[in-house]
């Protein structure tokens, strides 16, 4: 009896999930979601378990939220992995992390490739460990045909390095003659940033509480919407992403102009 219970229960929220997903179908749908992926020490630690326990439990949630992206219809799933201020943290805690795309990449590959998910990667790839970077390039060139959501992982990325970076990028055109002062404006910066091929955010989401964009994409969400969760990462599921989209669709995107009421 209690068995049957349990899957009625069960059954009903599944129904209540697919009912959400469908009216999100109806809606705009974000084409590009940031995540800023907080909380996973927190809930490690809640739970008396060491960190990297945390960081395990929080690549789960990222197959969990890269399936339902895909299956609504978002263009690319852009996640804050590892930023490049994370090397303070203690050894073992960032062996552990360098070590996640491997085993994640190993493990979801198939599964990646038969939802026709694209996976790239944004920041400085020179810098990781070998085995992190042979992760990378193989989940790279074996999605790069694939044309459903684009998954891209940002490792080792902090976006002053990369404005600084496309910056001078572009004082070296000038001075070898192949751009002029007058060609530098917004678009030609924005194609020389890591993010050059994906639209820009429409959504951000930062998880467990914090309010802050610790050196993410920070010229790329000049006018994203950003919703702030407490929900610590690896509790974040699908029920979830699905209010953070609902709260996106009921905004008035306006990009520093006027829109419908606000103009009467």
């Amino acid at each position: 009896m209690l068995h049957k219970l349990i899957r009625r229960k069960a059954e009903r929220q599944n129904q209540s999930l697919a009912e959400r997903i469908s009216r999100s179908k109806k809606e705009c749908i974000p084409s590009h979601i940031a995540i800023i992926m907080d909380g996973n020490g927190r809930w490690a630690k809640k739970r008396a378990l060491p960190r990297v326990a945390g960081h395990h439990e929080g690549m789960k949630t990222v197959r969990k939220i890269t399936r339902l992206a895909n299956d609504l219809g978002v263009r690319a799933l852009t996640v804050y992995a590892f930023s490049t201020e994370n090397w303070k943290r203690p050894k073992l805690e960032v062996d552990f992390i360098m070590r996640l795309p491997e085993e994640f990449l190993g493990t979801y590959l198939p599964e990646l490739i038969e939802q026709n998910v694209k996976v790239i990667m944004m920041g400085e790839n020179d810098t990781l460990p070998l085995y992190t970077q042979n992760a990378i390039r193989k989940a790279m060139e074996a999605t790069k045909e694939n044309t459903g959501l684009v998954l891209n992982f940002a490792l080792n990325y902090g976006s002053r390095a990369e404005i600084t970076q496309a910056m001078q990028k572009i004082a070296q055109q000038v001075q070898e003659g192949t751009l002029t002062y007058s060609d530098v404006n917004e678009e030609l910066i924005s194609q020389h940033l890591m993010t050059c091929d994906l639209p820009e955010p429409d959504l951000l989401i930062r998880t467990s509480g914090e309010v802050r964009l610790s050196n993410f994409m920070l010229w790329q969400l000049a006018y994203t919407e950003f919703w702030f969760t407490d929900t610590l990462w690896p509790d974040f599921d699908e029920s979830c992403l699905l209010d953070a989209i609902d709260s996106y669709q009921n905004r008035n995107r306006r990009y520093g102009g006027l829109k419908g009421e606000d103009t009467n």
